[in-house]
C-alpha cells in the first residue's frame, strides 16, 4: 500500500501531530515532575496537600504546557525544518500555514473531546502565546539567572506560587526549556515517520 503523500514541512498529518504532542506530554509527566521537584526544592508541600486541588493545579498546568508545546511545533512546522544539516529550511506559505493550524486544532479538539467553547478557548489562548512570544523574541537575549520572557513561565509561576513568584518563574523556566526540548523531539519524529 503505497504511503500518504507529505506536505510541504515534511509531517504528514497535522492531527497526528496533535495528538503525538498529546500524548508525549502524558507519556513523559513533564507537569507533575515539574510540580513535584518544585515542591521538593522549595519545601512547599501545602500544594500537594488537597487531593482535588493538587489535581486542579496539574490540569490547569497540562493545559499551559500543551499551549507551550503546541506554539512550538507549530513555530517549527511553518517555519520549516531541513531534511538534513545542509539543506535550507524552506518555510509554509502563508495559506498553508493556516491550513495546518486549522488540521493542527481540529486534531487537538478530537483527541481531548472539547465542546466548541473549549476549543474556541483553547485556540484564543494559543493566539495570545503566539503573539507574545513574537513580541518578545524581538527584545535582547535574557541572561541565564533571568526567567524566561514566556507566557508559559508568567501563567504557570502565578497559578503554581503566586506568593513566591520569583521562585515560581525561575522553576517554570526551567520546565518551559523541557517543553520546548519535547516539542521539537516529537516534531522531528513526525518527520521521520
Amino acid at each position: 500500500m503505497p504511503s500518504k503523500p507529505k506536505s510541504h514541512s515534511g509531517v504528514a498529518d497535522a492531527a497526528a501531530l496533535a495528538e503525538l504532542l498529546s500524548e508525549a506530554l502524558l507519556r513523559e509527566r513533564s507537569i507533575p515532575r515539574f510540580v513535584d521537584s518544585y515542591v521538593v526544592e522549595h519545601g512547599r508541600h501545602s500544594l500537594q496537600v488537597h487531593a482535588g486541588m493538587y489535581r486542579d493545579l496539574l490540569n490547569l498546568l497540562q493545559r499551559e504546557a500543551l499551549l507551550t508545546v503546541s506554539a512550538r511545533a507549530l513555530e517549527l512546522i511553518t517555519r520549516g525544518i531541513p531534511a538534513d544539516d545542509r539543506a535550507k529550511p524552506k518555510p509554509m506559505t502563508r495559506n498553508e500555514g493556516a491550513t495546518f493550524r486549522k488540521k493542527y486544532l481540529a486534531g487537538l479538539t478530537r483527541h481531548h473531546r472539547w465542546n466548541l467553547g473549549e476549543a474556541l478557548e483553547f485556540q484564543s489562548d494559543l493566539q495570545m502565546y503566539e503573539e507574545l512570544i513574537a513580541r518578545a523574541a524581538t527584545r535582547r537575549p535574557r541572561k541565564p539567572y533571568e526567567p524566561a520572557n514566556h507566557p508559559f513561565v508568567d501563567r504557570c509561576a502565578f497559578v503554581l506560587d503566586s506568593s513566591f513568584l520569583q521562585k515560581a518563574r525561575m522553576a517554570a523556566s526551567r520546565a518551559l526549556a523541557d517543553l520546548e526540548s519535547l516539542a521539537s523531539q516529537v516534531v522531528q519524529s513526525s518527520l521521520k515517520k
